[in-house]
């Protein structure tokens, strides 16, 4: 398959996951009405839950896609993903349609986890990271629109639509995939699934000083960005009065963060990532400093385009890291680049809901839980990135 069209696939694949996060956030609300929610905050668990649950199909699909192969893995993610979409679809309370979150946040890491180890099956160093990016662009992107059809879906359906809008996409990425893209994974290099080969993967993974920081750090980044998506309906609805503009302010700062990842694209072979990375952590920190001053100035409520622009720059930073900070890990990972991708994803994942449910908890009609997050986040991964540079450790 060519670069163009194999970019394209998985940045289909990997944008299930975006997809099945911001389509959701316009129908919120008539989610809370529907099925009886008395605090607004308990909607938030539709996100972070589906993350959650996201992090515990990662343990289990990096093995199965070393020891079957990687594209039967992203059949079987596909299938369980479609079966939470049927759960949700269907759910008379809150506690079903969040069950129906956790089974198709498992699902979903079966195309996220088997696609990463595919292209890690091609690539490696720099290359990999241009290819992430590219990929990791389209998936940032796709907030842009999410909401959108989200909100569209919404005008002619009941919130129940968008469940089945999901199943829809999945049918058809995976029917794409099956078509065009060959196995990766040699049955002469995979490895069978038993606990000894589990554990002893794992230890060396945990165990590797560079991958555990470079995952930390994505999973702080990505709790930031978590606890932003998280609450970002109700700052723009009760702060900013923003009605049906509400997808065109999300998409806009979306754009920040597509932008950064098309510019690291272009620089990432000429700078390398760890350069990108610690100037994309700085920047984190000079914005977050601002905003939170500008926050405080302001009472909690800064005018909408002091918002718009600090939360743009933020997410520029974003969009430089993503794609850096998942290559730099795995690149230590060698031969067990199935468990070693699902692990990193899981932890990230986990850490990054750690992050967000309290920080969201602590949204109270001000933006001020925003800055808050990124400059406490930012400077953690920063003192894990160093930290990093300063490992001689090699590859597994």
């Amino acid at each position: 398959m060519r670069l163009p069209k194999f970019v394209a696939l998985f940045a289909v694949m990997m944008s299930l996951t975006a997809m099945s996060i911001d389509a959701m956030l316009p129908a919120l609300p008539a989610i809370g009405h529907s099925l009886g929610v008395e605090d607004s905050k308990d909607t938030q668990l539709i996100i972070s839950l589906f993350i959650l649950g996201m992090g515990c199909g990662e343990i289990f699909f990096g093995p199965l896609s070393d020891a079957i192969g990687r594209k039967k893995a992203i059949y079987i993610g596909i299938g369980i993903y479609c079966a939470g979409a049927v759960l949700a679809l269907t759910a008379t309370s809150i506690e079903q349609l969040l069950l129906g979150r956790i089974v198709q946040g498992i699902g979903v890491s079966g195309p996220k986890i088997a696609s990463r180890a595919l292209i890690r099956d091609q690539f490696e160093g720099n290359a990999m990271a241009r290819i992430m990016s590219f990929i990791m662009m389209v998936f940032i992107l796709t907030p842009m629109i999410a909401p959108a059809v989200g909100q569209f879906i919404l005008l002619f359906g009941e919130w129940r639509s968008i469940f089945l809008v999901y199943l829809v996409a999945a049918v058809l990425a995976v029917t794409w995939m099956g078509i065009r893209q060959p196995e990766t994974l040699l049955p002469e290099h995979r490895i069978p699934i038993s606990l000894r080969n589990l554990y002893q993967s794992a230890r060396l993974i945990v165990s590797h000083p560079k991958v555990m920081a470079y995952t930390l750090t994505a999973g702080l980044i990505f709790g930031t960005l978590l606890s932003y998506v998280s609450t970002t309906q109700s700052m723009f609805q009760d702060l900013y009065q923003a009605g049906a503009r509400f997808p065109l302010y999300f998409a806009i700062l979306a754009l920040g963060a597509g932008l950064a990842s098309m510019v690291n694209g272009r620089l990432v072979m000429r700078l390398g990532m760890q350069r990108l990375t610690l100037c994309a952590l700085s920047g984190i920190l000079v914005v977050g400093s601002a905003f939170l001053l500008l926050a405080w100035y302001y009472q909690g409520i800064p005018p909408l385009w002091i918002f718009m622009s600090c939360c743009f720059l933020l997410f520029f930073c974003h969009g430089m890291l993503f794609g850096n900070i998942n290559a730099m890990g795995m690149q230590y990972l060698g031969r067990v680049a199935g468990i070693g991708s699902s692990l990193m994803s899981s932890i990230s994942s986990w850490t990054a809901v750690l992050v967000a449910i309290p920080i969201g908890r602590l949204y109270d009609h001000s933006v001020t839980h925003i800055p808050i997050a990124y400059l406490a986040s930012g400077l953690l991964a920063l003192l894990l990135v160093l930290a990093a540079r300063r490992s001689e450790a090699g590859a597994v």
